[in-house]
């Protein structure tokens, strides 16, 4: 692994340029090691059918909210060890970056635990039985036996960012799809497992790239290193609240989408369930590439901002909010293009009434991201620079509050009704988040020195 030195690259190199070496391998590193999702989705409809395919969508959600927290621990401490490192605080650097390790590997062993144990029940609380039960069930007790370990994937590569071993993240996420979808294919295929393989390949895989991505950090090779740990209040508070907005982004999506699938049973059946499965795998190839490119400046901007330097740190978020307008555009032109072959990658044989209904959802589903991309991107620039109230406002609302009071308006529309919730909600929470950096803004210009320059103001004054 290629390591850069940290201050260097974040406090020195030109932003266009520090765009094209951090963001861009962040964003093809997070592509990459969404894309065995992507391949597991398809793999599971075109091998195991229909029924396996809307088990493994209905057991997602709680797939995903058991690596929340271990997502939160992760980003709230990576902001901290950035500001940290701008500060030269190397000592409390490195003490949060063991305490945070210890905190995910402890986290995931206790929820993977109450997975297991719960993983019948939940499923069967939101309507499902017979088999689409007995599948979604085995699905969730694979990863819930992994999770001490598999949990720390996404805290492991933002480790990897924040010591300047950006290609070596990039390595990582590309092997980690890759081993992914060979073990998937290999098992489903070759195999003939049944749903379980496919859980089991992708876990075998995290795990593997987790202990690799490790070994550097344990051998002492990293500019972050293991320190006998010494928990305290202040940094455990900081590090829940600078990852709180990612943590209920995560949760709240995730609750969303559980009663979303309590209504699509209700109002159109498994097929409905099988067709917002292929809503939210198309959305998993463009939010990865959104992810990437905010995730991938979130250090430098960390750093900038623990400077002082808010100048830089403002320069280098310009091309981050460029980006995700970008490539939000550019996608929902392609959803609008090719719905249909879309739908034929997840569903071998789908009927009439599936083809028609995931024709009508994806090109509303595609609107979404005309306006997502301007909450995705202020959320982002709030995380970075420690400022999670306004990053929890945005979080919350595009993940619950809103999809939750849609559904609840738009409930007489039926089907109908929850297709458009999506492209509604992003473009409510978009003016929200249009005004809230208003407002940041104008007090930023208020903190300036007289001469107006903002270049100075101290970080601490603003958070």
């Amino acid at each position: 692994m290629k390591k850069t030195d940290n201050k260097q690259l974040f406090g020195s190199t030109r932003p266009g340029k520090l765009f094209f070496i951090a963001a861009i391998p962040g964003s093809i590193g997070m592509l990459a090691s969404s894309i065995y999702q992507l391949m597991e989705g398809i793999m599971v409809g075109q091998f195991l059918g229909d029924t396996a395919f809307a088990a493994v969508n209905l057991a997602m959600p709680f797939v995903i909210i058991n690596f929340a927290v271990a997502d939160l621990i992760g980003v709230g401490s990576s902001v901290i060890i950035s500001h940290s490192l701008g500060r030269k605080e190397y000592d409390r650097a490195n003490n949060v970056f063991t305490c945070a390790c210890i905190g995910i590997a402890a986290s995931g062993a206790v929820l993977g635990a109450i997975l297991f144990g719960l993983s019948s029940p939940l499923l069967s609380a939101m309507g499902a039985e017979g088999e689409l039960l007995e599948l979604g069930t085995q699905y969730l007790r694979v990863y819930a036996l992994c999770s001490p370990i598999t949990t720390a994937v996404f805290a492991v590569d933002n480790y990897l960012r924040i010591c300047g071993v950006i290609r070596g993240s990039l390595i990582m996420n590309i092997c980690m799809s890759l081993l992914c979808m060979g073990l998937e294919f290999l098992f489903l295929y070759v195999f003939k497992f049944g749903v379980w393989g496919a859980a089991l390949a992708t876990a075998l895989g995290m795990m593997v790239c987790v202990i690799g991505a490790f070994i550097p950090f344990f051998a002492g090779k990293m500019s972050l290193k293991f320190v006998r740990p010494k928990f305290n209040m202040k940094d455990i508070r900081r590090t829940v609240s600078c990852g709180m907005p990612n943590f209920l982004n995560n949760v709240a999506a995730r609750l969303t989408s559980i009663f979303m699938n309590i209504l699509l049973l209700r109002f159109g059946g498994e097929a409905a369930v099988s067709v917002y499965g292929v809503l939210m795998y198309a959305d998993g190839i463009i939010q990865p590439l959104l992810y990437g490119a905010c995730d991938s400046l979130q250090p430098a901007i960390g750093f900038n901002w623990g400077a002082g330097d808010t100048r830089r740190a403002l320069s280098i978020e310009k091309y981050c909010f460029a980006a995700c307008a970008i490539l939000s555009v550019l996608f929902a032109a392609v959803l609008m293009c090719v719905p249909e072959g879309i739908t034929r990658l997840f569903i071998s044989s789908p009927s009439a009434e599936i083809m028609d209904m995931s024709k009508q959802a994806l090109v509303i589903f595609a609107c979404t991201y005309f306006v997502r991309w301007i909450s995705f991107a202020a959320q982002a620039f709030f995380l970075a620079i420690g400022k999670s109230v306004q990053a929890t406002i945005l979080s919350v609302s595009v993940a619950l509050v809103m999809p939750l009071a849609l559904m609840g308006a738009f409930y007489p529309l039926r089907l109908y009704g929850l297709w458009i919730n999506t492209p509604v909600t992003a473009g409510i929470v978009g003016v929200m988040a249009i005004i809230m950096l208003a407002i940041f803004f104008v007090k930023l210009k208020k903190s300036a020195p007289p001469s107006g320059d903002i270049k100075d103001v101290g970080a601490e004054k603003i958070i």
